[in-house]
């Protein structure tokens, strides 16, 4: 069996600094906390940027450019970029920070969608920061956009012309039958590295059944040509990352999928679940890879081929 890569997504776009006193927003918090798990062993970082004085999402270049570079120097991690952003970003929004620094990685979500966030504002009163409470409930009205062109232009700029390779995110079994139509039309090539997203409104629920049933159909759709990885938003982070290593997958787990890290107990750091995930990936017997290790199972081109 091999080695399981961990991945930290750091700060993400969906939780508001309401929420959590720990949750990254300047450069020098994203970077220190990105820093920490990695050295916690998180092989690769799933990396957003946000407003330093707000926190609310952003994708200007120059947020972006307020951690990176710290990153790049300082740890050895794969630096995945996300071309998701925020679903209030247009395309062009979020490819500005990618196109520049051709990093090694790249998310990519699978198509379009409903991405709910509206129920989490019902839970505060009180807020840090005027934009946080329309942003959560605007998002009854707010559709993800990934077209099928999008995509193709994603795998273009950042693919073929960056070199970068792709965390696919797939937060429902078409998002599969997607990622073989473009494989089938020849834009991405194996060894694809799929992540299977479950718990957010408006694509698959966090339910052991759909993961199995979204690792048969993988297995249907690519055969021994991709591997796996596993998240869920909240609650269900760390039980479906336990059962993505016992299945033979690979984990992630961040401040952006989930603030806690036990019931009802914020985390005080990503630094913390990378240390949980990583306790139980090895008690299931299982061995941690290091960032050189991913880079060569996922065919990656290298951190000294980024623009930083």
């Amino acid at each position: 069996m091999s080695k399981t890569i961990i991945t930290c997504a750091v700060t993400g776009s969906i939780h508001t600094p309401t929420m959590s006193p720990h949750l990254p927003v300047t450069g020098t918090e994203i970077a220190d906390q990105a820093i920490a798990a990695a050295e916690a062993g998180a092989a690769i970082l799933h990396l957003h940027a946000r407003d330093p004085q707000t926190g609310a999402p952003s994708a200007r270049p120059e947020d972006f450019m307020g951690f990176l570079p710290r990153i790049h120097r300082e740890s050895a991690a794969v630096i995945n970029l996300s071309t998701g952003g925020s679903a209030v970003m247009t395309l062009d929004d979020r490819l500005a920070a990618p196109r520049a620094v051709a990093p090694e990685m790249c998310s990519l979500n699978m198509g379009t969608m409903n991405f709910a966030l509206y129920p989490m504002a019902a839970r505060y009163t009180e807020w840090k920061h005027d934009w946080e409470r329309p942003f959560l409930e605007g998002s009854d009205d707010l559709v993800f956009k990934n077209t099928p062109r999008d995509i193709a232009r994603v795998l273009d700029e950042l693919g073929a012309q960056r070199g970068a390779r792709f965390e696919f995110e797939c937060y429902d079994v078409g998002h599969l039958y997607m990622l073989r139509h473009f494989a089938d039309r020849g834009l991405v090539k194996p060894p694809f590295f799929i992540q299977f997203v479950f718990g957010v409104l408006g694509g698959i629920g966090a339910d052991p059944d759909n993961l199995a049933h979204m690792k048969k159909m993988a297995d249907k759709l690519f055969g021994d040509s991709y591997i796996f990885s596993v998240l869920a938003a909240g609650r269900q982070q760390m039980p479906f990352a336990a059962m993505s290593a016992a299945m033979g997958g690979h984990v992630r787990v961040g401040l952006e999928d989930s603030l806690f890290i036990g019931r009802g107990e914020l985390a005080r750091a990503n630094a913390d679940q990378v240390r949980k995930i990583r306790t139980i990936v090895e008690e299931l017997g299982r061995t941690v890879a290091s960032p050189e290790e991913a880079r060569a199972m996922l065919g990656l081109k290298g951190a000294d081929k980024i623009s930083l």
